[in-house]
């Protein structure tokens, strides 16, 4: 039999009341336990991330202290570069093909030659990258691409006066080399300055010509592989004496450089991780698509139409485009080489370039190939 209503509802008030206010207490205790627990999440992925930033980007000081890096000696290839002084050109009987010369599609040099460049890639004549650098311009030639129309944050040089075109001053000296056509004053991706932390002396917006010199008498696949100067590496393991049995085409065959050209943005869409290797091949950035190849020599400031380097022939295989860049890519490339066993400090920063070589002394021999994946 229920009791009569009126008897029990004051009974199931007081009940109701006591429980709302048990639930409401444990309500906002569990959530003020939520709220600490996120607090200290937060502060505990903040230290773990701050402590990995301090700990995961340079080992340069665990370079310093280590076993691997404490003798010279280790490294055979140190002092293995064969001299060869430069030369007047002029006073050479049949000066070596010289580089870099022009490379638009259709070019053709005016020094007769009876060798042929390399066309393979490096790695199926047993060569390997035994160094990198890079100048400041572009050393090469290719109109529409690096030429004398092309601009960055200090403008650009005329084409000479005696490359078919009147626009620049008789005697005029080229220091530097051609810039690329990317760069826009109005974007801050070539403008907004990077904290350059292993490069030397680099700047947004600038053109660099990179190059890789490939050597079948490196030390390939060992810890000496990288050397500076490149010398070094190109004659890693060929004295002068096997160096004298050679004949041009040997030299041509065994001894290359592959020549990129870029130009820095501070961008990370456009982040490379490892440019030590060589030349950037990726098809569907349409990089290292569209070579040229010729037969030249070394180059760099020291070399002119006057002054002839005698490291020659040697086959160039250079993009004829030119690409946009991360300045952290270089910066990384620049970690990389810091890590070698040889000492490259000398190359983490820019050299000059050679001026324009002249028609007469670049090879007839160009080829061309448009490389598919």
């Amino acid at each position: 039999m229920c009791p009569p209503a009126s008897d029990s509802k004051p009974q199931d008030n007081t009940k109701l009341k006591a429980a709302v206010g048990f639930l409401s207490l444990a309500t906002i205790a569990l959530l003020a336990s939520t709220i600490a627990l996120a607090v200290s999440g937060n502060n505990s992925t903040t230290t773990s991330s701050e402590a990995s930033a301090a700990t995961s980007s340079d080992f340069s000081s665990s370079k310093a202290s280590s076993n691997f890096f404490a003798s010279d000696d280790a490294n055979f290839c140190a002092g293995a570069k064969l001299a060869f002084d430069n030369q007047l050109c002029a006073d050479l009987e049949v000066p070596g093909p010289q580089a870099g010369g022009n490379v638009t599609k259709g070019y053709v040099g005016g020094l007769a030659v009876d060798v042929v460049p390399n066309t393979k890639p490096y790695y199926q004549s047993s060569m390997c990258p035994v160094n990198v650098h890079w100048h400041l311009g572009s050393e090469h030639y290719s109109y529409g691409e690096y030429d004398e129309n092309g601009d960055g944050p200090h403008g650009n040089i005329p084409r000479p006066d005696w490359a078919a075109r009147d626009l620049a001053a008789a005697g005029e000296t080229v220091p530097d080399g051609f810039r690329c056509h990317h760069y826009d004053a109005s974007d801050p991706k070539f403008t907004t300055p990077y904290e350059w932390k292993h490069c030397k002396g680099m700047e947004v917006g600038e053109t660099y010509e990179v190059h890789w010199p490939h050597s079948a008498a490196g030390a390939c696949g060992t810890v000496n592989q990288y050397q500076t100067p490149f010398y070094d590496g190109v004659f890693c393991n060929l004295d002068m004496d096997a160096f004298s049995t050679l004949a041009a085409q040997d030299i041509a065959n065994a001894v290359g450089v592959h020549g990129q050209v870029f130009t820095i943005v501070n961008d990370e869409s456009y982040f490379y991780p490892d440019m030590m290797r060589g030349m950037i091949i990726d098809e569907e950035m349409g990089m290292g698509q569209d070579i040229a190849y010729y037969t030249g020599s070394t180059t760099g400031e020291t070399r002119s139409n006057e002054m002839c380097s005698m490291y020659t022939p040697i086959t160039w295989q250079v993009d004829r485009k030119c690409h946009m860049i991360s300045a952290s890519s270089f910066d990384k490339l620049c970690y990389d080489m810091k890590m070698q066993r040889d000492d490259m400090s000398d190359d983490l920063h820019a050299h000059g370039s050679r001026e324009l070589v002249k028609d007469d002394l670049v090879a007839n021999n160009q080829a061309r190939k448009t490389l598919r994946a």
